[in-house]
């Protein structure tokens, strides 16, 4: 099975996101892969992911192969489509200083 997704935050495959892609497809048996022009990496590996350098708007094709592929895919790509904004809201949100100024 397969499904295309494009990377949408602004910092791309940077390390947070790619954890938070690992953590996620560790919690499937399927063989997951992630395929980049022709690049092929093992998805649950962190230091594979980062390898792709995948900036904004790289696409990725998300291949599984097992029982519960189609599951696997559809969180993944959860992850990249939902996920990584939020991870980049959350790193654009003003910082508050909360030291105790006296």
């Amino acid at each position: 099975m397969k499904r295309v997704v494009v990377v949408p935050n602004k910092q791309g495959m940077h390390a947070r996101p790619a954890e938070m892609f690992v953590r996620r497809a560790q919690q499937f048996k399927s063989k997951i892969e992630i395929v980049r022009d022709d690049y092929r990496i093992e998805a649950k590996s962190i230091m594979n992911l980062l390898t792709l350098g995948a900036a904004q708007g790289t696409e990725l094709t998300l291949e599984a192969e097992g029982g519960d592929a189609q599951e696997a895919l559809d969180a993944l790509a959860e992850v990249v489509e939902k996920d990584f904004l939020e991870e980049d809201a959350e790193s654009e949100a003003p910082q508050t200083n909360t030291q105790n100024k006296n």
